[in-house]
């Protein structure tokens, strides 16, 4: 390496370490000047001041004096201007806390910030949730009326399920019609029908008790309107979304519509499914079929469903497809 070049890297370095040294030297000197007291500045319950008799220069003595108590006075003040303002601050997050949560509930039917006593959930929130659970439990094992049935010209068979607590342990036996049934559909219903509407109770007989008479009514006119021939309607005690496959089989329409009571929750006991399937048969897959759901007064209108159901059938029919194979056609 260049002899010049190495010379001015160490001259370099030398000045370097001597400007550090000298600015640590200065700091250490700073640090051991003596620090005067300012006069009249607290020191515990004492003023320090400069006596002029006091001996050698900056010697510095002590003296009480009567406002001894003041700082104390002002530090409690401040306390308690600074507890307020903590105060106001608490107070505003609660109420914006509240305000935010006043906008959710507006936007859903949850249980939200409902709170608690302790642990617990407060006796109004608890003896709702307990009113809630019993209108699910009473639409599972309730009956449909005879009335609303006689009202609407719907005549009722039975799927193969014996009873309430059979019909929740065995799905498959609500996919299919009972022997008797069979036959009174054979009989009483049209062959071949563009669209066929089927109803059942499901797992919610309030759904059809509240519901079915808006959904049915509407859609039955919707389709007059749009010159789409019906089949007769017929009503299946304990039935499940499936029973459809076995319908299209028997009666051969070219769609088949059910409607049926929704698993009830604990925000609606009463909502409504409308199932729809093109040309369904025994076998016919879950992705060929189409749910309009959520169908009850707090969801969907049950008369603007109806009306809706009608104008989705004709998309059916158009492009002879449901579900996924639908949604494919349409592009």
């Amino acid at each position: 390496m260049n002899e010049q070049l190495i010379e001015q890297i160490t001259k370099m370095v030398v000045e370097k370490l001597q400007e550090t040294k000298g600015k640590a030297e200065t700091r250490k000197s700073d640090e051991a000047m003596p620090v005067n007291l300012f006069a009249d500045a607290p020191v515990g319950q004492a003023l320090a001041t400069e006596h002029p008799d006091a001996g050698p220069a900056g010697a510095v003595t002590f003296h009480r004096t009567t406002e001894q108590k003041q700082p104390a006075a002002t530090s409690k003040v401040a306390s308690a201007d600074v507890g307020a303002c903590h105060k106001q601050d608490a107070t505003k997050q609660s109420d914006a806390k509240e305000t935010e949560l006043a906008e959710l509930r507006k936007k859903t039917p949850a249980r939200v910030g409902v709170g608690r006593a302790g642990s617990r959930p407060k006796t109004k929130t608890w003896l709702q949730f307990r009113l809630d659970h019993a209108a699910a439990v009473d639409a599972v094992y309730g009956e449909v009326p005879d009335e609303l049935l006689d009202r609407l010209e719907l005549f009722q068979v039975h799927s193969k399920v014996a009873d309430k607590e059979e019909y929740i342990r065995r799905p498959d036996l609500g996919r299919r019609l009972s022997d008797e049934a069979k036959q009174t559909v054979l009989e009483k219903c049209k062959k071949g029908p563009t669209v066929q509407i089927v109803a059942s109770n499901g797992l919610s007989a309030k759904a059809i008790e509240e519901n079915l008479e808006d959904v049915y009514l509407s859609l039955e006119q919707s389709l007059r309107n749009l010159n789409i021939d019906m089949g007769t309607t017929f009503y299946v005690d304990k039935g499940r979304v499936a029973l459809m496959d076995e319908i299209g089989e028997m009666l051969q329409p070219d769609v088949v519509v059910m409607l049926i009571g929704e698993r009830p929750g604990l925000v609606s006991a009463e909502s409504l499914s409308a199932y729809l399937c093109y040309q369904p048969r025994i076998g016919t897959i879950e992705a060929d079929r189409m749910v309009i759901s959520n169908i009850h007064k707090g969801g969907i209108p049950p008369v603007e469903a109806g009306a809706y159901l009608g104008t989705v059938i004709q998309k059916v029919l158009k492009f002879e497809a449901s579900g996924v194979s639908l949604v494919n056609k349409e592009g």
